[in-house]
């Protein structure tokens, strides 16, 4: 059986197609990310713009014609932070209903971290127990901790999944300004990202794995391995030490975007948020010590195939 997801973030709309291989892990078929800006505003006018919602509705035609192609028998379309927030969310839905004949889902902050959870212990390979997954995205940011099922005799299952209301593009939209931000607006932002932290209440110690999923983590990667184009496979599985991850953030929150996007690995419409996103980062590791952050090309969008190909409806693994 072969299943699609769609996952529709605050930057991007992006399609996974897949089925499981003879050991139970997926098999991609077709991979996809298109840059649509769909939360682009949205924290500062709570809509989303028109040139937004027509770069969203091209994409979802194209991915409509994928889908057909590899005649998948069951597609799932999850939406996360920039939709939850839209007051306009329904003529977004319909658009999407009219060109994929699918019905969009706005998943809590909890559930995008489960799902989260799932896809990205799938994608790499025995990792040691406990695992936290990070999911830095744009609007918001998902911690879950939980277990792997390949190691330890044990069963992929999530202790406590948590979303903190700050991701990469809200961050630099309500705080980071400059162009590199000002010292004054870095430091203003980490105090935001230490007070949402603080109030979220997850255990980040004795961490044995910790897994970064999304953009912000891949891309900080790609940079660290000092890659001049992006490459998959040198970035999945990939880990950096505390020390290169504060490198990493340093370096990009004292660059221009102009700078970020020579410099190869990173997209143009990534280089706008990333110093934002890896600001992010860099504080969530400062709080988990020692443990490298492996970097995972599997993510939410795994997470939804999986639960469609087990289950059907596309959930995540069982909270215990």
């Amino acid at each position: 059986m072969r299943v699609a997801a769609i996952d529709c973030g605050t930057n991007t709309l992006r399609l996974f197609v897949g089925t499981l291989d003879a050991d139970g892990f997926l098999r991609e078929l077709d991979r996809r990310l298109t840059f649509v800006g769909l939360g682009e505003g949205v924290d500062a006018t709570g809509r989303f713009a028109p040139d937004a919602l027509r770069r969203a509705f091209r994409t979802c035609e194209q991915y409509a014609e994928i889908i057909a192609d590899l005649d998948c028998s069951r597609t799932r379309f999850v939406a996360t932070s920039a939709t939850r927030d839209a007051v306009n969310r329904e003529e977004f839905f319909a658009g999407v209903r009219a060109r994929m004949g699918i019905e969009p889902e706005v998943i809590s902050g909890v559930e995008e971290s489960e799902l989260s959870f799932a896809g990205a212990v799938n994608g790499i390979r025995c990792p040691r127990n406990p695992v936290l997954v990070m999911d830095s995205g744009g609007g918001s940011t998902e911690l879950v901790r939980g277990t792997a099922a390949c190691c330890q005799d044990s069963v992929t299952a999530v202790e406590r999944g948590v979303s903190i209301d700050v991701g990469s593009r809200r961050l630099r939209e309500r705080i980071l300004h400059g162009d590199p931000p000002t010292a004054g607006e870095v430091g203003e932002a980490r105090e935001l990202v230490r007070h949402q932290l603080d109030g979220a209440g997850l255990d980040l110690g004795g961490i044995g794995s910790f897994i970064g999923v999304a953009g912000t983590v891949t891309s900080m990667t790609a940079l660290a391995l000092r890659l001049r184009r992006y490459d998959r496979a040198r970035v999945h599985g990939a880990a950096m030490g505390a020390a290169a991850v504060h490198r990493v953030a340093e370096r990009l929150l004292t660059s221009t975007v102009a700078d970020i996007t020579c410099w190869g690995p990173v997209q143009p419409q990534r280089a706008e948020v990333l110093c934002a996103g890896a600001l992010i980062v860099d504080e969530v590791v400062r709080r988990v010590g020692t443990a490298e952050l492996i970097a995972s090309e599997a993510d939410i969008l795994d997470g939804v195939a999986l639960g469609l190909l087990s289950d059907g409806d596309g959930r995540g693994p069982a909270v215990r």
